[in-house]
């Protein structure tokens, strides 16, 4: 009896301090932009993940290069135009997929196009079934050395199933369209990692999830930014004290139904950038979590598409988004 009763002290002592940060993993509720299922639905994985800026960081080589050290690889590109990517790709066993406004560009042995009026805008490849590179560079001169974008590179089976799963979805020709993800989340070293696919996912969804959990900051970098859904919920934290920072791509902020015009008149902390370039980040920093990936945070980028992002809730990973966004924000 004795030992009975310490056993159940010790699980309630276990349950006051983990609370609802943890359970929430495994009821099913959808909690900072990932949705949570059961235990069995939420795969372990280890590994490492590793986040590239470009310019600053050579991507070209860096992806090359991940390329060259793979057996297989399966990409789902907008557009391809860097020869060493390609180079690499053709001494390898590869399948690619290109938006069809660049067919007929590059010549390649296993090649598909999207011929549909919406965009396949993903930037994704899978190296032999074991790891992903995601991210808003396109494998292009401008992509990898005049545009601001990220590049990250994260060793996972789970995440590889995701990818592959929706990448052989596109290969059979089902463009904008598809099932649910496989794994909505994954336990990543003890981080959490969300991951979603447009249209099917409901990404704007998603990252609205997260903006509702917000406590301390919302920063970003959009390229292109017209959904009033997120827009409204970033100006609702802002009216509750939340830190609030964004650069907007100038070419894109200007149109009359980018966000950017109503959170400046509201007196927002928000610019367009100052790159020669383009401004091509599509991420949302909130609190110690990041969003990123191919989608920009539109109607046609949600509903049309075919579009990915990982949400990774973790400090560090974060951090270096950060860096990136004063970086740019101090341009």
């Amino acid at each position: 009896m004795k030992k009975t009763l310490i056993f159940f002290l010790i699980l309630f002592v276990i349950a006051f301090f983990i609370r609802d940060d943890v359970s929430n993993l495994f009821t099913g509720r959808v909690v900072g932009g990932v949705e949570k299922t059961s235990v069995g639905m939420i795969p372990h994985d280890f590994g490492n993940i590793n986040v590239y800026f470009c310019p600053t960081d050579v991507c070209e080589d860096i992806l090359a290069d991940e390329i060259k050290n793979s057996e297989r690889v399966d990409c789902a590109f907008f557009e391809l135009g860097l020869a060493k990517v390609i180079d690499a790709l053709r001494d390898v066993d590869h399948r690619v997929i290109i938006d069809n406004r660049y067919k007929g560009r590059v010549n390649m042995s296993s090649l598909h196009y999207d011929d549909r009026q919406e965009l396949m805008h993903n930037k994704f490849c899978i190296f032999d079934d074991s790891k992903i590179f995601t991210g808003s560079m396109n494998p292009t001169k401008y992509g990898a050395y005049r545009n601001n974008n990220n590049l990250v590179i994260i060793d996972s089976r789970s995440l590889a199933r995701n990818y592959m799963d929706e990448f052989n979805e596109m290969w059979r020709g089902e463009f904008g369209k598809g099932g649910s993800v496989y794994y909505p989340a994954v336990n990543f070293n003890g981080v959490l990692i969300g991951n979603y696919f447009c249209p099917e996912d409901d990404c704007e969804g998603k990252v609205l999830e997260l903006l509702k959990s917000a406590r301390k900051r919302i920063y970003f970098m959009t390229f292109s930014f017209t959904s009033d859904v997120l827009g409204e919920e970033i100006i609702r934290n802002f009216y509750y004290n939340v830190d609030i920072k964004g650069v907007f791509e100038k070419t894109q902020a200007g149109s009359e139904y980018s966000e950017y015009g109503k959170m400046k008149d509201l007196g927002m902390n928000v610019k367009k950038d100052n790159n020669k370039g383009m401004m091509h980040h599509k991420v949302f920093i909130v609190d110690d979590s990041v969003v990123f990936g191919s989608y920009n945070p539109s109607k046609s980028g949600n509903e049309k598409n075919d579009e990915n992002i990982l949400i990774i809730h973790d400090r560090g990973v974060a951090e270096k988004f950060v860096e990136e966004f004063e970086k740019v924000w101090n341009l």
